[in-house]
């Protein structure tokens, strides 16, 4: 588990996230954050546990292979060359990543997410796992909704402590906490397909923007499909896998590139019920 706290690295994460689409160097990161190359690489090694360049080069496969999953009619060669690789190449280094093609890898991306140890079974048949679209649908609006201030934390590593993160957080930032304030969580990954150890997300409370920190961005709001998610904590896997894979091929939106969020509204620690808001950014198709 890495928390990032160099401003710079996260100023840089922010940059490739946001280019993923183009042709990113090392050295334009660096330049981006007005450092030499070789200080700002030795920096964001240290900070995340990557290279630069191993961190975009997984980044960009990564993203890719969420696009075949959730974009299923599109060429997968469409997909390749939308993040810079050429069919021959895109197919190699997506074969040395996954251990398959990714021809193959979306034709058994479903399954995949089914046998995810995030995935718990214990009300649902295994051929039942996922919602209809029926049941997703009666949970779903679409909204417009405002771009959100917030303080955070970033984080890369596994979402199994995730419980003990919020604790500290919370207890670090309280005196910031308002009968107004809001909870986040915003997620950059599908975590079917990112490794345990390599997901990255920001924890995150809404904050005055005159609070004097470093450490705050802004959500970008906008269009998104609200997914009303009333349960247990550990049944938000299959919610985001019914939205990914149910839902979305049959509506007449995809996913945008904005990062996704979760507005939490009730936490019971102790039973792990949960009610929040899966904010999911859209655009036309």
């Amino acid at each position: 588990m890495f928390v990032i706290t160099n401003k710079s690295v996260n100023k840089a994460i922010d940059y490739i996230l946001c280019h993923l689409n183009e042709e990113v160097s090392v050295g334009d990161v660096a330049a981006h954050c007005h450092f030499s190359k070789y200080h700002f690489s030795r920096m964001f090694k240290e900070e995340t546990g990557e290279s630069v360049y191993a961190f975009i080069r997984r980044l960009k496969l990564e993203q890719s292979a969420f696009r075949l999953k959730i974009e299923p009619n599109r060429a997968v060669t469409d997909i390749g060359y939308e993040f810079g690789y050429s069919p021959s190449n895109y197919s190699s280094l997506f074969r040395g990543c996954y251990q398959t093609t990714p021809v193959c890898f979306r034709k058994n991306c479903f399954q995949t997410a089914l046998a995810h140890p995030f995935m718990h079974m214990e009300t649902r048949e295994k051929d039942n796992a996922l919602e209809t679209f029926e049941e997703c649908s009666r949970k779903i609006q679409i909204k417009t909704l405002p771009d959100f201030f917030v303080l955070y934390e970033r984080r890369i590593g596994s979402y199994r402590h995730l419980c003990r993160q919020w604790q500290d957080f919370m207890e670090k930032y309280r005196a910031f906490v308002t009968d107004d304030t809001q909870y986040f969580e915003r997620t950059f990954d599908d975590p079917a397909i990112t490794a345990a150890d390599g997901c990255l997300y920001d924890i995150c409370m809404s904050v005055d923007r005159n609070i004097g920190l470093e450490n705050t961005c802004t959500i970008e709001g906008g269009k998104c499909a609200v997914y009303a998610y009333k349960g247990l904590g550990k049944y938000i896997y299959a919610a985001y896998q019914t939205i990914f894979q149910i839902w979305l091929p049959r509506v007449p939106y995809e996913l945008d590139y904005r990062s996704g969020f979760d507005i939490y509204h009730m936490v019971d620690s102790a039973s792990g019920y949960m009610e929040l808001d899966i904010c999911m950014p859209l655009r036309n198709k």
